[in-house]
Parts: C-alpha cells; structure tokens; sequence
C-alpha cells in the first residue's frame, strides 16, 4: 500500500512538471502578441525592406515538386503542382525573443501585413493557390528579422515542343521566375543553394524527369533590369507505350497485307476483301495516332511511319490489281478464239493450232501474275526491313538542330 500510495505520488508530481499549466499557455501567448504588437507598429507592408538605404533586398528562391500532373503535346504545356519557398532579411522585424522562442509563426491573416517579393510565373497559363481547408501558406518571422515564406500552388505552364522525333523524342520545357515591379536596384532573387528538391513518389506517364538546371536570367525591359530565375526541366520520353499501341499493330497490319501474294491468281474476293480491309485499318490507326498531336508544318517520326506503313498496305493492293488485270487478259483471249473458231468454221488441223497457241498464251499471262507473285513475296518484306534499319537508325541516333 505504501509503494501504491509513493507511486501515485510521483506520477502527479511528473505530471505537474512535464505539462505546461494554463498560466504557461497564457504567458507565451501574450509574449507572442506583445511581440507581435511591437514589430508591427509602424511598420508598412507596401514599402519594401532596405528601402531607406538603396540597397536591393536579397531574396532565396526554392521550389520543392510534388507532382508533374500531365504533360500536354497538342497544348504544348504541363501542369505541375509544387511549393514556393523564399527566404529574405526585414530588420524592421527583429525582435528579442522570450521564453525560448525560436521564431513567430503567423497566421494568414497576419501575413497579408508583411512585405513579400511580387514574384511572378512568366510562362504560366493557369496557376492556383489552394485554399483547402485554409490558404496554404506558410510564414515565420525570426528574431533576426529572417522571413521565410512558402505556399503550394498548382500551375500550367507553357512548353514549347519540338515533335520532329515523335515519339522518339526528348523535351526541355522550362519555369521562369521574375520580379513584376521591383528592379534590381530594390530586389534580386538568386537560387537557394539546393534549388530544386523533389517528392521521392515523383513519377511521370509518360516521360522521365532526367535533369534540373537551373539559371539566373536576369532581363531588361525599356531600360530597367529585373531579376529573374529560370529552371530547365529535360524530360525524355518512354517509348513503351508507343511500341505497344502504335508501332506493333502497325506492323502486323503490314504483314497481314502480304498474305495475299500467297492467295490464288483466282481468288478475287479473298484478296481483295483483305487488300481493302488492311488500307482502311491503317488509315483509323494513322488517324487515330496523331489526334492528340498538334498540326505543325514540319514531318514528324509518327508521320513518317504510319505513312510507309500506309504506302506498304496499299502497294499490296495495286499489285492484286496488276495481278488480276493479267488473269483477265486470259479470259479475254479464250472468249476471242472461241468466237473465231465458231465464225470461221476452220478445219481440224487449223482449230489445233490455234487451241495449242491459245494454250501457250494462257501459259505465258498466267505465269507472269503467279512470277509477280513470288516476287512480291521477297521485295517486299526485304523494302520494308531496309526502311526499319533507316528508320530506328536515324530517329534513335539523330538530333535536330535547335533552329528547326
């Protein structure tokens, strides 16, 4: 019972040390107010730091990406949803800290009183600050006069793209930063020195984030020099999907076009039907490939393939056409010699003669559309292996030029 009661004892006696009383509470939150009071009195947010003694406010920039939501061909842009970090120095808000306070964490409605960089996105279509539950803001403010400032923004941002590889390709697209008012005589923005960090689920569809770069691209406008950041995104496209919905089917579709060489001279319905059927696939594929793709002037990988491909499909047909014109040309002659045969009456010996010459000249076309034939089924699987070799040879290992 002793140790019970000795026990219970020092668990209250811990409990009141560990846990701050109510009073604590009270005390900290009217030293924070009263700091807060102090730094803010006087003070005007609309009138930048270093402001009196002509010296740029130095400002640290970094962008933490949470995602790249999607990457946009026929828009040419990509969204991305990341956080804005800055960091700069106001000694109008130094303050001596109490009660071991490392810093002062405002609220949103306190921020909109403090002066921050007019940061803008220069290649920004779209962009949003979100505001669920609560403006996603961050702000706190060190005994220093050390402002650090963050918010989660989610942006569309424009990209120009060259689709001459497509989809073969890789892409730089890019994030500029600059001051919207202020020059470089009242701000300059520079990297944090690690500019750009990324979530570790980072991962895109379609591409690959290979690379971050990042620039300092000062400019001037009427004169006046502003600050500006930018950062090069290179994103290398993954080939997969295409070789499983573009590439392959094509192909198939191309061999399926050669089966008619091995199809009787006679079989016109078979031949045709399936010269028929393999154009008109090949056209919905082609159709189909470039629907998401804007309409540039130039020719692009995708281009190049599906129209070989489509040029394969119907060279097959035309030579089933050739093929069937030199079978017919036979049936034409049969008809012709029957007729004469029955106008002219001719004689045993002379009705043998011309059977036997009607005979070889039915030999020579018939053998002529069965030679094409076999021909065409060497020529043209041996073409088409010729323009794959020269195809993936040059769009795998060929770089345009930046100018086109």
């Amino acid at each position: 019972m002793v140790r019970l009661i000795a026990c219970i004892g020092l668990g209250a006696f811990l409990s009141a040390v560990v846990r701050p009383t109510y009073g604590d509470i009270t005390v900290f939150s009217n030293a924070r107010e009263k700091i807060l009071t102090e730094i803010f009195n006087g003070y005007d947010g609309k009138i930048p730091p270093n402001y009196d003694n002509d010296t740029p406010v130095k400002s640290s920039v970094q962008i933490y990406i949470i995602g790249i939501d999607s990457i946009n061909e026929a828009t040419m842009d990509f969204s991305m949803s990341f956080f804005v970090r800055q960091r700069w120095v106001d000694n109008r808000l130094n303050y001596t800290p109490t009660l071991n306070m490392s810093r002062l964490e405002l609220d949103t409605k306190r921020m909109s009183n403090v002066w921050v960089p007019d940061l803008y996105f220069v290649n920004e279509k779209k962009a949003d600050v979100h505001h669920v539950t609560v403006p996603n803001k961050l702000m706190h403010i060190y005994p220093d006069g050390l402002v650090v400032y963050s918010m989660r923004v989610t942006a569309v941002f424009s990209c120009t793209m060259d689709l001459q590889k497509y989809p073969l390709d890789d892409q730089k697209c890019y994030v500029v930063l600059e001051s919207y008012g202020y020059s470089t005589e009242t701000l300059v923005m520079r990297w944090h020195p690690n500019p750009v960090e990324k979530a570790d689920n980072l991962q895109l569809p379609q591409f690959e984030l290979q690379n971050i770069t990042d620039y300092i691209c000062d400019v001037t406008y009427a004169g006046v020099t502003y600050t500006c950041l930018k950062l090069e995104l290179f994103l290398h496209r993954n080939l997969g999907y295409y070789i499983i919905q573009v590439y392959i089917p094509s192909f198939l579709i191309v061999i399926l076009s050669w089966v008619s060489f091995w199809l009787n001279v006679d079989s016109t319905p078979a031949r045709i039907s399936l010269g028929l059927l393999t154009v008109l696939t090949m056209t919905t594929q082609s159709q189909g490939a470039k629907a998401s793709l804007p309409r540039v002037s130039y020719i692009k990988a995708i281009d190049i393939w599906m129209s070989t491909c489509l040029l394969f499909v119907f060279a097959a047909l035309i030579e089933f056409a050739y093929v069937n014109v030199l079978a017919r040309v036979d049936q034409r002659k049969v008809n012709s010699v029957t007729s004469k045969l029955n106008e002219a009456k001719e004689d045993e010996e002379e009705k043998t003669q011309n059977q036997q010459s009607w005979c070889f000249t039915k030999l020579e076309d018939k053998e002529r559309a069965r030679m094409l034939d076999k021909i065409s089924r060497a020529i043209f699987p041996a073409v088409f292996l010729v323009f794959n070799i020269i195809y993936w040879l040059v769009y795998v290992f060929w770089e345009p030029s930046p100018a086109a």
